[in-house]
């Protein structure tokens, strides 16, 4: 391990698995003597870890690389050095771009590819030039990954499955990210148990595809993901499970059941559905229908009557009717929803939709989208309102914004507060929600005594004997 004390700051835009991806980069980087920076002025590299999906992606990384130039002259002119590396899913899309437009970036690497930073920031150190990833490696990266060396709290990320083979016509992820991959069931549950010991109680399971997982069992042959959540519910002291982001092609029967069976796993589920017009469903090449999205839903809510659903929709993709629109806000109103993501279509680059014919207007995408969020935040407010009164258990995460106060997660994963020790963190108590926020509810503990860890399946039950 290198003696030299360097810091470094990572800027993570975009989804859960960027945030996972700038964690694991740090760990890959800390051999190298780098220790977290507490903000770009104090670093000696800086990464910018980019995300593709939300509008002006590149324009928003341009801009905050104008600004970094500055510190990057700075420093130089002081004879000292600063790296500045771009990351993520931009650096795969537009990697010739970023280093013919800011050639002071010294790194761009794609995601499938920061397991190789040790080795590009040496080669860095020892020529100039830019030095440009964005190939898609023979090798899988998390087989040259370290342990995690920085805990992740309470709650963790766990990344489960990379890519995406769907090819929405909107979405850059499958050029960006690369085709569908599933890690070992071995991997994962090393990773979670490395995780728990750490302090974890909550894990996420992140995915593009996430219920596409379909990784190698402990003994051969492939596990499908309900098989996974099973045998991570075994791992003591591991409270909760949740899973995102999912592909309603990928929820079969076993996964559905699951919900109703594994108690570890909380009952709220993200399942972006996009529209609810069979033609546009058609059009963003989606591969189901909304009576389907129906079918599960109903399903889900036979075996978990409990359970809270999130959606993402796109508002005015291109060739998108009134109709059309009219269609999603009766699937929203149907469904009913706890939480939900929605957005105007922006147009990506290389993908199908972005050459498509009859684009909607600004006009129509802002009043479509104005209609499709009031619904929906009438419907959050409804969901958070329905939860005054009632009991459930609230993982306690630490301090709330004022003293004396407790911050947690509900099982539908809404943030909650209440009065009470912050030293409670990573206990799992029973409350009764006593007032709801637009976004958080507020909690009243029944008792300081943590439920402890699940009860011994079992299977636990006949290994212990």
């Amino acid at each position: 391990m290198s003696s030299d004390k360097k810091k470094l700051f990572i800027r993570s835009w975009g989804c859960q698995m960027n945030v996972y991806d700038s964690g694991r980069m740090a760990d890959v980087l800390a051999p190298l003597g780098y220790a977290p920076a507490t903000g770009p002025d104090d670093a000696d590299m800086i990464v910018l870890n980019t995300c593709h999906i939300r509008e002006k992606a590149s324009e928003k990384l341009f801009s905050e690389l104008g600004r970094l130039r500055v510190l990057k002259q700075a420093r130089e002119q002081d004879g000292g050095r600063l790296i500045l590396a771009v990351a993520g899913c931009v650096a795969q899309a537009e990697g010739a771009e970023i280093t013919a437009r800011a050639p002071y970036v010294d790194l761009v690497l794609g995601p499938q590819s920061y397991h190789r930073l040790p080795e590009m920031v040496t080669r860095i150190s020892r020529a100039a030039g830019a030095v440009i990833e964005t190939d898609f490696p023979t090798e899988q990266k998390f087989d040259f990954l370290p342990d995690s060396t920085t805990p992740q709290g309470v709650t963790a990320f766990l990344t489960i499955q990379e890519g995406c083979d769907k090819f929405c016509s909107f979405c850059v992820v499958p050029y960006t990210r690369g085709s569908e991959f599933s890690r070992s069931a071995a991997a994962v549950l090393a990773e979670a148990r490395h995780l728990v010991g750490q302090g974890a109680r909550e894990i996420t399971l992140l995915g593009q595809n996430v219920n596409a997982w379909h990784g190698e069992g402990l003994s051969g042959g492939a596990w499908s993901l309900d098989r996974l959540l099973l045998e991570l519910a075994e791992i003591p002291g591991l409270a909760r499970l949740r899973y995102t982001t999912s592909h309603p092609r990928d929820m079969d029967d076993a996964l559905i059941a699951a919900h109703g069976t594994i108690p570890q796993l909380m009952p709220f589920l993200h399942l972006p559905v996009q529209s609810g017009s069979d033609r546009m469903l058609a059009a963003m090449n989606r591969g189901h229908k909304a009576d389907d999205y129906f079918r599960i839903v109903d399903k889900l809510r036979q075996a978990r009557p409990d359970i809270a659903l999130s959606s993402d929709f796109i508002a005015g993709h291109p060739g998108e009717t009134e109709a059309d629109h009219q269609a999603t806000l009766r699937l929203i109103e149907r469904v009913g929803f706890a939480l939900a993501y929605s957005f105007k279509y922006s147009s990506r680059p290389g993908t199908p939709a972005a050459t498509a014919q009859l684009q909607v207007t600004e006009v129509e995408k802002d009043r479509r989208l104005q209609e499709i969020q009031a619904l929906l935040r009438e419907q959050q407010d409804a969901f958070n309102r329905s939860c005054v009164g009632r009991a459930c258990d609230i993982l306690v995460t630490g301090p709330g914004r004022h003293p004396g106060q407790f911050a947690g997660r509900s099982p539908w994963l809404q943030p909650t507060h209440g009065e009470g020790s912050p030293d409670l963190a990573g206990q799992v108590l029973p409350a009764v929600v006593t007032a709801a926020m637009p976004n958080s509810l507020t909690v009243r503990l029944e008792g300081n005594e943590a439920l402890g860890p699940p009860a011994q399946t079992p299977r636990q039950e006949k290994a212990a004997a």
